[in-house]
């Protein structure tokens, strides 16, 4: 499957990633066509990616990820929040926390309402199903996917605080929901990962290791794209270096750009495409003056409620060297046990309000105390629930540093800049810890860890915030999809001004959507590949 690059195919698609193995994957379905698949990256098969449990190391690892970080964000004390990209085949799907979840009804029929024709819920539903090979304890119902590429799967639930989180939230008065990607989103139950049987299933894993069939792909790693190539207002093909050599490709068909929320934006307009002033400044020829490229970055941030256990049945006693040891032996020779899952098997969605139409609050339980980047180990037995905002106001854009595709480009989310991001922090805040207080954690519950009890008014609360509110790696909206001023491609994927080029990833989405965002990715890279085929029929 992998080939010595050609100079001329039918499609090539930047980014072997969360979308882009989509895309390249349903395009090569076509009999006859050629495919290119451009990865800037290496090969997935580090440990670290193919375990569930140890997702947390890809992180920081600068090998197979382009470990980008923000300007200094304002409300947040000036900090520069660090934003992992994935870097190798499977792109952040390969490194990320295999949440999945899809977003709610509403999420979709709202991008319609802002100009995203035919990407409301009741079409977009058939591309989730499409993907998805749903497994696990949730009941069948007619939202689910069986056949597709995806598998996903609930967690064992082994450790008792699961069961406790789970019951404390129904003693709380909020809602059970076995699916959360079912029918109404809104409760508390077993949260779906992309695992299947045991690894992890990245894009590349589901769409194109297992389907070696696929003679007419070919996957060039190491290929870091410099341009797309424009003339006469078409994209004709696409230069990127693979070590010392520059290799210019050419596509008959369409390029089709899947390098993400930051990567996309940055090479539209390092390949001329974007706010023609800006361009300018680096001396970057315009082809098409889209003032909207770049803008409209949205994210989810999180911070961490975390409480002692009084009993030692949480994770940290297995996370001293010896218990490690144990649980990769097990994982390297069955597949299962500790090592199989992503640990987040439990979790749900409230509203910060009453009177709002769905959730716009996620909970992610995990049963031990420490940071999801693994870089603050638990220093004892405890659990902790992440929450926050999911509809944030905020809204940043990522720019150029230089005319160089080396150069990492300027990212700025304008985290917590809008008032009411904070109102809803402070109430995802409040929800943890009522929960929390319920009767079925008396047994386990400890003190408060994080934000601690001395921290009560919404000034502490909101100091809190601001030192120690984290990103959950979910950047979108960058190359937004719609009919404004600025809308940078429109509901097809196509961008304005330019014949030939497509941009199918999260940039593209109008607005962020509640809950983590592989699903959603997954799905828009399914539909945009029909849309392609169905462009040459």
């Amino acid at each position: 499957m992998k080939k010595k690059p050609d100079a001329e195919y039918d499609y090539i698609v930047i980014g072997a990633g969360s979308a882009g193995c989509v895309v390249a994957a349903r395009l090569a379905e076509q009999p006859g066509a050629k495919i290119l698949l451009l990865e800037a990256g290496g090969t997935d098969k580090k440990l670290g990616i193919k375990m569930p449990s140890a997702f947390y190391m890809p992180l920081h690892d600068q090998r197979i990820n382009w470990g980008f970080h923000s300007e200094p964000e304002p409300e947040l004390d000036h900090r520069r929040i660090h934003c992992p990209r994935g870097k190798v085949l499977g792109g952040s799907s390969s490194i990320n926390g295999m949440v999945y979840i899809r977003g709610n009804k509403k999420d979709f029929d709202g991008w319609e309402e802002l100009g995203a024709r035919g990407w409301n819920h009741e079409l977009v539903l058939p591309y989730f199903k499409k993907a998805q090979k749903a497994e696990g304890r949730s009941t069948p119902h007619s939202f689910q996917g069986h056949d597709g590429p995806v598998a996903t799967t609930t967690g064992q639930m082994t450790n008792p605080l699961y069961n406790a989180f789970l019951e404390a939230t129904r003693s709380a008065g909020y809602p059970s929901n076995l699916d959360v990607n079912g029918p109404t989103q809104e409760g508390f139950g077993p949260i779906p990962m992309t695992v299947d049987a045991g690894v992890r299933a990245s894009t590349y894993r589901a769409y194109i290791d297992r389907n070696p069939q696929q003679k007419n792909l070919t996957i060039a790693t190491n290929a870091n794209a410099q341009k797309i190539v424009i003339r006469h207002g078409k994209a004709e093909g696409v230069c990127y270096s693979q070590g010392k050599k520059l290799i210019t490709s050419f596509a008959k068909s369409e390029v089709i750009l899947c390098a993400g929320a930051i990567s996309s934006p940055q090479l539209l307009m390092l390949s001329g495409i974007g706010d023609a002033e800006e361009l300018g400044k680096f001396q970057i020829k315009t082809h098409s003056d889209l003032p909207g490229v770049g803008k409209n970055l949205m994210d989810h941030l999180e911070v961490y409620v975390q409480q002692a256990c009084s009993k030692p049945i949480s994770l940290h006693k297995n996370l001293n060297w010896f218990g490690k040891a144990i649980i990769g032996a097990q994982w390297l020779t069955s597949r299962q046990g500790l090592g199989a899952t992503n640990h987040f098997e439990v979790g749900g969605f409230i509203k910060s309000d009453d009177q709002l139409s769905y959730p716009d609050i996620q909970f992610h339980f995990l049963p031990v105390a420490m940071s999801y980047d693994g870089k603050v180990k638990a220093s004892q037995h405890g659990f902790q629930v992440h929450v926050g905002p999911m509809l944030p106001k905020s809204r940043g854009s990522v720019s150029l540093n230089s005319g160089d595709s080396k150069t990492a480009p300027k990212i700025k989310f304008n985290y917590m800049s809008r008032e009411e991001d904070f109102f809803v922090f402070r109430e995802a805040i409040a929800a943890a810890r009522k929960i929390f207080r319920q009767s079925p954690f008396d047994e386990f519950r400890g003190k408060e860890l994080s934000p601690g009890e001395r921290c009560q008014s919404n000034q502490e609360i909101d100091t809190f915030i601001r030192k120690n509110a984290e990103s959950a790696y979910h950047p979108c909206g960058t190359c937004k999809m719609g009919v404004d001023k600025e809308s940078v491609v429109d509901s097809s994927g196509k961008v304005y001004g330019i014949d030939n080029l497509r941009v199918a990833d999260a940039s593209i989405f109008p607005q962020i959507t509640n809950g983590n965002l592989n699903a959603p990715t997954i799905m828009v890279a399914e539909r945009i590949a029909d849309l392609i085929k169905e462009n040459k029929r």
